[in-house]
This record gives structure tokens, C-alpha cells and sequence, in this order.
């Protein structure tokens, strides 16, 4: 690999020789001077060329240095080249302070002069072109950010000595419902699923004696939906612990997680996501305000909002207005809404045995929903009466029953998507924005 020379070095580098690789930003092709902006993955550079045009009188020029005006007039924007020349700090330049005199120009790969999107193309314009959109510094620092904030979370969780564990994604059966599966076929005719969630083995790593154990992984669900923070396929953040007393063991972890997650971004993104999303981070402080949710509904209900739902659930707007109550009266943007009816929830949410309500909570962020976290049920004779009060049939979840027939930990966890967290953190409107390539209903390009 040859000598490089990133952007983000060059201020800390003397004045001298150095090269750089990059692509074509913009071209400035004026009579006497060119001037290029070259970007790599850390930032942007202005390259300087004094131009050398045919002398009008037919007089000779310099071959190489025609050669290089010439190249340098023909680049189109994207182009990825190398540029070698000579370094020279100037404060008069807006750009890093420095700016690079070309001596060579070696081009990698040549663009195409007219590109397919601009800075106000429509989001699905600019999806069908996800790799020239993503070239942008904004877009750039939304995965830098992401970077960040998933090794913040396993530098929390290797920390405290949990276990990062790799379920498989190939189930014979459901994960959670059969609702919302994807079907692959499988060898000698037979059928898979994608995994909805990684939760059944999550749970198995509990009755295997790993204790503490979390996975950043992809899940899959056949989830018609259109919405701004929906897609069929996403990353998931799931973490499982045993000995608990209660799902507040699983709260408290979790918001401490984020405090510690968000903080990392804070300290290493946070001027950057300020200049160029207009935001100040916020790290949230702990322990966040709790809220049961038969309270939340009543809150909402006071607020002027009837909510249309009939199961007793939150829709998105009474999440959004139960977060507003939240900010104004708390001053925090994360609540927990605790206490679910075990009609709303999955067969293996632990239920009160005095109020028969689940031990479970959603976690919301900015009024939108981004985890929900329970203890589960470890004895199997009540997981197998839960699960027949649901109508699951039995022969499908035999094998995750044959998990707690040889003891079992008490035992909870969560699972909160990555890209929503992502989206609320930086105040954007569509997960879209924040994934890297996005999956829905009819979406399945680039």
C-alpha cells in the first residue's frame, strides 16, 4: 500500500511533500488558477493548480503542465484519485487552513460528469443511490456515530463481564409469533424462518449458566408497515441477565447503558453533530421517570388525546404525548412505561402474581417506542399455560420448553433497535436517514 496521508493529519503535518486520496467534491476552473475539493473519509482538502492554458501567440508550453490543466478541467464530480504535491499552511484558507499545489494526479476511476441525485432529491431518489448519498460529511458522521455508540455499549457490557453470543438467524420455527415471518426454503423441501428476534436464544444462554450476555445482530420481520421506523430487516441490541429480582434490574442496566452509550458520542461526536444537525447531545440523566402505563393513559387522556386503540396499548401518538408530559415534567427525554396486561404481551413476560399484570416496560425516547424489556417466565409448566392461553401451538415451541425442563435462573433482558435510536438521536425524521442500506416492503436495492 502506498504512502497516504489522511485529511484530518494534514493540519498537524509540516509544509512539504505529501499525497492524498480521495474523490472529486467540487472543480473551480478558472483562467489562471484551479482549484479542486478532495474528500476522503475524514474530511475535505482544497488542491491548487496554477492553470497553464495554449499561449494565445502559439508560443510552447510546458507538455506536463498542459496535461495536468487539461486532466484537471475534464474532472467530474465523485472521481476517486490520488493527488501528490506540496503541502503549505495558510490560515486565509476557509478549508482546514491548508491547502495542497499539484504536482501529479493519478486518477483511480472516473465518474460519470452528470450524477443521478442532488442535495434536493427526494429521500427514495436519493435510496436508489444510497452509495452517492452516503458520500456526504453528514451522512459520513451518521456511521461514525453509530461506530461509536454500539462499541460504547459492548465497552459497558465487556466491562461487567458479560458475553457476546451470535444466534442464529435459520429457525425451524417462530421466534416470537407466527405472525411476521419470513420463509426460506431448506434442504430435502423443508422450511426456515428468518428470526424475529434473537429472544429464545437469549433466554437458552440464561439455563446454559452464561449469567450475563448480550448480541448486536440482524433480525428479520414480514412487517407490511410504511412507516418512518419500520423496516423488514434491522438491527437489533439485546442484552439478557439472570438472578433478577424484577424487570427493574433489566431498566436499570439498560438506562445505564445508554447513559454511558450516549455520552461516548457526546464527548467524541458532539461539536460535529451540533454544526452539521443543529443539536446540542443530551446525555440523559438516571434513573429515567417511570410510568405505569394504565397512569400514562389517564396522563394522555388529560392532555385532550383519546386514544383510538382498544387493546389498552399506547398508539404513536400517546407515546408522543406521554413523552411530552415527560420532558416538561420531568426534563428528561426517555420514560419508561411499565405494567402491561399480558394480552399485550408476549407469552413469557413474567406476570405479577398480586396484580397480575406483566413485569414488563417500553422504553420511549423522544416519543417514539426503542426497547421493550420484561423478566421472562422461567418455570415451564407456567410458560406452557401462557403460551396456550395465546393459542400458540405446542409442537413449535417444544424445543424452547425443553429449555427450562432442567432448571432454570430467574432471568430478563430487552431488545432495542439500533437505527431508532440513531434516528432520535440525531433529530431525523425517517430510520431510513440512519441505515445503511435500508430493507422494507418494497425495497430490496441497492
Amino acid at each position: 500500500m502506498s504512502e497516504r496521508t489522511l485529511v484530518n493529519q494534514l493540519k498537524s503535518l509540516p509544509d512539504g511533500p505529501v499525497s492524498v486520496s480521495g474523490w472529486v467534491e467540487t472543480v473551480r476552473d478558472q483562467k489562471k488558477v484551479q482549484f479542486v475539493i478532495l474528500r476522503d473519509e475524514t474530511g475535505a482538502v482544497q488542491l491548487v493548480n496554477p492553470a497553464t492554458r495554449p499561449a494565445e501567440d502559439g508560443s510552447e508550453q510546458d507538455a506536463a503542465a498542459l496535461a495536468l490543466t487539461d486532466t484537471i478541467s475534464g474532472l467530474a464530480t465523485g472521481t476517486f484519485l490520488t493527488v501528490t504535491g506540496d503541502l503549505k499552511a495558510d490560515e486565509r484558507v476557509k478549508l482546514g487552513g491548508v491547502e495542497i499545489k499539484i504536482r501529479a494526479l493519478d486518477i483511480a476511476a472516473a465518474a460519470l460528469a452528470e450524477t443521478p441525485i442532488a442535495a434536493d432529491s427526494g429521500l427514495d431518489k436519493r435510496m436508489d443511490w444510497r452509495f452517492l448519498d452516503l458520500r456526504q460529511r453528514r451522512n459520513n458522521l451518521i456511521f461514525r456515530v453509530q461506530t461509536t455508540l454500539e462499541h460504547a455499549m459492548r465497552t459497558y457490557w465487556i466491562e461487567r463481564d458479560y458475553i457476546e453470543v451470535h444466534s442464529p438467524k435459520l429457525m425451524a420455527s417462530a421466534s416470537e409469533s407466527n405472525a411476521e415471518l419470513f420463509e426460506v426454503p431448506y434442504f430435502e423441501d423443508k422450511t426456515a424462518y428468518l428470526a424475529q428476534s434473537p429472544q429464545f436464544f437469549k433466554q437458552m444462554a440464561q439455563v446454559a449458566g452464561f449469567g450475563k450476555i448480550f448480541e448486536i445482530g440482524d433480525v428479520y420481520r414480514a412487517d407490511p408497515s410504511f412507516t418512518s421506523r419500520h423496516a423488514t430487516e434491522f438491527t437489533s441490541i439485546d442484552a439478557e441477565i439472570s438472578w433478577i429480582d424484577s424487570h427493574e434490574d433489566v431498566a436499570r442496566m439498560q438506562e445505564e447503558l445508554l447513559q454511558f452509550a450516549i455520552q461516548a458520542v457526546k464527548d467524541k461526536h458532539g461539536a460535529e453533530i451540533e454544526e452539521l444537525f443543529g443539536l446540542e447531545v443530551q446525555v440523559p440523566a438516571i434513573p429515567f421517570p417511570r410510568i405505569p402505563l394504565a397512569e400514562a393513559r389517564e396522563i394522555v387522556k388529560a392532555r385532550g388525546y383519546d386514544i383510538p386503540r382498544t387493546d389498552g396499548d399506547l398508539d404513536p401518538e400517546g407515546e408522543r404525548q406521554i413523552s411530552a408530559h415527560a420532558l416538561e415534567t420531568y426534563g428528561h427525554e426517555f420514560v419508561f412505561i411499565t405494567d402491561y396486561h399480558p394480552e399485550i404481551r408476549a407469552f413469557y413476560h413474567m406476570r405479577d402474581e398480586e396484580t397480575g399484570l406483566t413485569k414488563s416496560y417500553d422504553l420511549l425516547f423522544k416519543g417514539v417506542e426503542i426497547t421493550t424489556g420484561a423478566q421472562r417466565e422461567h418455570r415451564v409448566e407456567v410458560l406452557e399455560k401462557q403460551a396456550a392461553e395465546k393459542g400458540l401451538e405446542p409442537e413449535h415451541l417444544e424445543f424452547y420448553f425443553d429449555f427450562f425442563k432442567y432448571g432454570a435462573p430467574p432471568h430478563g433482558g430487552f431488545g432495542m433497535g439500533l437505527a431508532r435510536v440513531l434516528m432520535l438521536l440525531l433529530g431525523e425524521s425517517s430510520i431510513r436517514e440512519v441505515t445503511f442500506l435500508f430493507r422494507g416492503p418494497t425495497r430490496l436495492a441497492p
